[in-house]
């Protein structure tokens, strides 16, 4: 091969590989299809994370306050007996002070070992007193300290999960940027109410505790997910659903595997607006069913509170919260 030839060969494979860098070929940008299958499948590995803190903060929360009851509790006892110790110390100090050569300048002064024994004595029943009064008081602290000592160790464990759990969440934070980046890419920014309520919502209204769960979830729609908020601007998907019961006066926890063991279970032929459908094999998400096959969730960060289809996910069951 002749030297002139490998210069055109080369000069011809170099504009073929400058062809391809320019036309994408050997990088082809991902369709919006694709992308959102990215993010659906990143946001599936992200949310259970987020659940499981929510559980964590809100037993540490519930701990916290029993801890505090009992702290409450000991405190007046352990005063008692910090008052009764004194007194029981002020009686050893004088018995020390009415010793050996007190006893005998007692003894020559009253010229009587009876009334000096009498005064001993005296002074021992009471001593003997407090000291009674300071066992009951021991006894009583003794039982409370036993309660709260595995919840102090309780707590103690769950403050360094909950220190590990900061670490996951600057993770998590950095998981939830690509997240949002990635959406932004794929559909921008725009969140008209357009594509957020599609339909009237809720589809239908009774004035039932139910219906107005679902009136208060639409009206949120439009608020940006913010995982771990409960409201009343923002919100994650158990956050949502605890949101709206509460403004109707019914009580839910944040995480979605209390709310699925918090609710009755109701079929799908049964369900009305209020009810919420879980998804997934963990139940790591839930929604608001508002009626007509449509429920309010609030889905992933980047996104929006929104309506959606409860058949465009893997539906886990359904609960009823009254």
């Amino acid at each position: 091969m002749t030297k002139r030839l490998v210069r055109v060969l080369a000069v011809a494979l170099g504009g073929l590989s400058l062809a391809i860098g320019v036309t994408g070929l050997a990088h082809a940008e991902p369709t919006p299809a694709e992308l959102e299958a990215q993010i659906d499948q990143k946001w599936n590995e992200i949310e259970p994370v987020i659940e499981q803190h929510n559980q964590l903060k809100s037993e540490l929360n519930a701990n916290k306050a029993k801890q505090k009851v009992l702290q409450d509790q000991i405190a007046p006892l352990q005063a008692r007996v910090d008052e009764t110790l004194t007194r029981v110390s002020s009686f050893s100090v004088m018995q020390y002070k009415t010793g050996r050569f007190s006893s005998f300048n007692a003894l020559m002064t009253t010229g009587s070992p009876d009334t000096f024994a009498e005064q001993l004595m005296m002074l021992n029943m009471m001593a003997k007193d407090e000291a009674a009064k300071v066992q009951d008081v021991l006894v009583a602290k003794k039982a409370l300290d036993e309660q709260k000592k595995p919840l102090d160790e309780l707590i103690a464990k769950q403050v360094e999960q909950e220190a590990s759990m900061a670490t996951k969440e600057q993770q998590i934070n950095a998981e939830i940027k690509t997240l949002n980046d990635l959406r932004v890419k794929a559909y921008g920014s725009s969140g008209g109410l357009g594509t957020l309520r599609p339909v009237a919502c809720p589809q239908s209204y009774d004035g039932s505790p139910g219906a107005k769960a679902a009136q208060i979830a639409c009206q949120q729609i439009g608020d940006p997910y913010i995982w771990a908020a409960e409201g009343p601007n923002s919100f994650d998907c158990s956050g949502l659903t605890l949101y709206a019961w509460k403004q109707v006066g019914y009580s839910l926890r944040h995480y979605t595997a209390w709310q699925y063991s918090d609710t009755k279970r109701v079929s799908r032929a049964d369900l009305k607006p209020g009810d919420l459908v879980f998804f997934y094999s963990d139940r790591h998400h839930v929604g608001l069913y508002v009626g007509n096959g449509w429920m309010v969730h609030a889905p992933t960060s980047g996104d929006r509170v929104r309506m959606k289809k409860i058949d465009d996910g893997p539906i886990n069951g359904f609960g009823r919260v009254a």
